[in-house]
């Protein structure tokens, strides 16, 4: 079994070496998504505070001077790519500003599948000037969106996002500073109106979703934020004293969800309601806020904003502002609108949740000459032959045997110089007076005269001071046993003998620390001659190779010298880490054999003083 694991370790770790040595050349073609594009920031989507379901999902990225660079960037944005971790799938994206004055941009992109409790690699590439067309800025939201107000235009109706086209009929207010770039201004007496339209029709008893941020000015009754209504059957988002509601009138009956904590005025808060199997599910900043029983009642009637299509004495017009307005034709999931809450936000989960990293490349797309450099280890092993492949792989099973046992030695090591240090620690505690000690009693000898606790015991078991104690107190106890008739004590002879067998015991940890060593030598005075043997003999078939063909010219010359003399470089790859890595441990295992030298002296020093012959002076 131990040489089975042995031989997966070995196989794992030439592998791994394999994988290290040509990764940069595998990978240097694939890492950059388009050499066009000069720039590019990762982006880390951490969705670790996100429970539940996800899935598609379209995330705001806000750039600033920070995190952007805005100067090499295109003028309005245009250049702007978004790419999945694969490095090869572009993701639709939507601008929703971009202000390269001021240096200050938000985007929305469409991830297809997130997952809850993870992290996710983007990237967001820019730095071309004469870019091919982007994606269609639709194309971000999926087929259950139905509409989506960024509520960014000025001076006109805001319009829809998404491929719907739900354009409103009213010119709104326009409101500078919001959640996210600029919003919805309202005053309560001036309701915005969203025509009718077959994407927008509710039929009896579907599934349905609403969510927008809201910045009440003051707390008002029954103020209406998103009403929808025909006859005796309405749908409406409420919030009554700071309080938000939901409530749904089918038939003259009134369903309200019950009452909870207001928002405060003055403050941005995120709502969300969801509507699914006759329940109705109310979020305020992405917690479960309230819910209801009942279905959502067929309407095919214009949708109003801060307010109502005619005036009721029951309701009045949201006065204060309000900013990115969804509206699908499936339920929310509470994963969908926790993200949204945390993602459009300005919290320090927002930032937690979504970080860009600092800019790669640069104008002169610097980061080209670094790929192409480092791509040029990929064409070099391709035009390698079988005898360099061979050399190669003699040299990665050597790194795989030395770097084993570098491993398994620095884990020994570790261990046996906490053993070690335990070990003296009772060893100074006890060496005061030997006689302490029943080398009779194996217990005693284990426990150092009874004050080392099972604890320190297992901890001293790696040490070989402790070894060579438990010879050294077993060597003194044949010998009281055989000179106890005789003489009370140790004579000078005894001494000696219990000393050469301390020196042998020395020996004997001396190998065990020592052993497997020889595998780094081998790689280090072995590892540049194997790869100068496979440099030699592809040097030797090149010019055979060329002197058969009698074409004479750089590119039928350089390639296999180039292959060639990667073998090399392989052998110093094998070499130089074992020598730094075995001159290390070979230090350290020094140490430990002074410290056992020091060790016997002061046994033996101790044994002849404790235990003396009493007509010794």
């Amino acid at each position: 079994m131990k040489h089975c694991i042995n031989h997966r370790l070995l196989g794992f770790l030439a592998s791994g070496c394999t994988a290290l040595l040509f990764a940069p050349a595998l990978r240097a073609e694939d890492t950059w998504w388009n050499k066009e594009w000069t720039q590019r920031n990762s982006i880390t989507v951490d969705t670790s505070e996100i429970t539940g379901s996800v899935g598609e999902s379209v995330l705001l990225v806000r750039l600033f001077d920070a995190n952007f660079p805005f100067a090499t960037a295109s003028a309005d944005g245009s250049d702007i790519r978004i790419v999945a971790a694969d490095g090869k799938t572009v993701l639709p994206h939507q601008i929703e500003s971009y202000d390269n004055l001021l240096n200050e941009a938000y985007l929305w992109v469409k991830v297809p599948d997130l997952k809850s409790g993870s992290q996710q690699s983007l990237y967001i590439y820019s730095g071309n000037q004469s870019p091919t067309a982007a994606e269609k800025a639709a194309d971000v939201f999926g087929e259950n969106v139905v509409a989506v107000y960024h509520f960014a235009e000025r001076g006109s109706a805001p319009a829809d996002a998404t491929a719907h086209g739900n354009k409103a009929e009213t010119v709104a207010a326009f409101a500078e500073g919001s959640i996210i770039g600029n919003g919805l201004r309202l005053a309560g007496n001036a309701p915005v109106r969203i025509p009718a339209s077959p994407s927008l029709t509710w039929t009896a008893g579907r599934s349905m979703g609403v969510s927008l941020w809201i910045k009440p000015t003051a707390l008002q009754p029954n103020a209406v934020i998103f009403n929808r209504s025909e006859g005796n059957r309405s749908f409406r988002l409420l919030l009554d004293q700071g309080v938000p509601m939901v409530e749904i009138k089918d038939g003259g009956a009134i369903v309200r969800s019950q009452a909870g904590a207001p928002v405060a005025p003055g403050a941005w808060s995120h709502l969300a309601v969801s509507a699914e199997n006759g329940s109705l599910s109310l979020y305020v900043n992405g917690e479960s806020y309230a819910s209801a029983s009942g279905t959502i009642p067929a309407l095919d009637t214009p949708i109003i904003l801060g307010g109502a299509d005619n005036a009721e004495a029951s309701v009045t017009g949201f006065a204060g502002d309000l900013d990115e307005l969804r509206i699908s034709k499936a339920a929310l999931s509470a994963g969908d609108v926790k993200l949204a809450s945390i993602n459009q936000g300005t919290s320090a989960s927002a930032q937690k949740l979504l970080t860009l990293a600092a800019v790669e490349g640069g104008e002169e797309g610097g980061h080209s000459k670094v790929l192409e450099h480092l791509s040029l280890f990929g064409d070099i092993a391709n035009n390698m032959m079988f005898d360099g492949w061979m050399a190669i792989g003699v040299c990665i099973m050597m790194i795989g045997a030395g770097w084993t046992v570098a491993i398994r030695k620095f884990v020994y090591l570790n261990r046996i110089e906490k053993g070690n240090a335990e070990f003296l620690r009772q060893w100074h505690k006890m060496s005061s007076d030997l006689t302490a000690l029943d080398h009779h009693d194996e217990s005693s000898v284990k426990s150092m005269g009874g004050g080392a606790a099972a604890e320190a015991q297992a901890q001293m078991e790696g040490s070989p001071l402790y070894h060579i104690y438990h010879i050294g107190s077993g060597e003194i106890r044949q010998r009281l046993d055989k000179l106890s008739d005789k003489i009370d004590g140790l004579p000078g002879r005894s001494i000696q003998a219990i000393r050469a067998c301390l020196d042998t015991g020395l020996v004997h940890e001396n190998h065990r620390l020592t052993k497997g060593l020889v595998f780094l030598t081998m790689s280090i005075a072995g590892g540049p001659y194997v790869g100068l043997l496979g440099t030699v003999v592809g040097v030797m078939i090149t010019f055979a190779i060329i002197a058969k063909s009698g074409e004479v010219n750089v590119n039928s010359i350089a390639p296999g010298i180039a292959s060639a003399l990667l073998a090399t470089v392989v052998g110093l790859i094998v070499a130089i880490p074992a020598l730094f890595i075995y001159s290390y441990l070979n230090s350290r295992i020094k140490n430990v054999v002074a410290s056992m030298q020091v060790f016997i002296d002061e046994f033996v020093a101790k044994t002849a003083e404790f235990h003396r012959p009493k007509n010794e002076v």
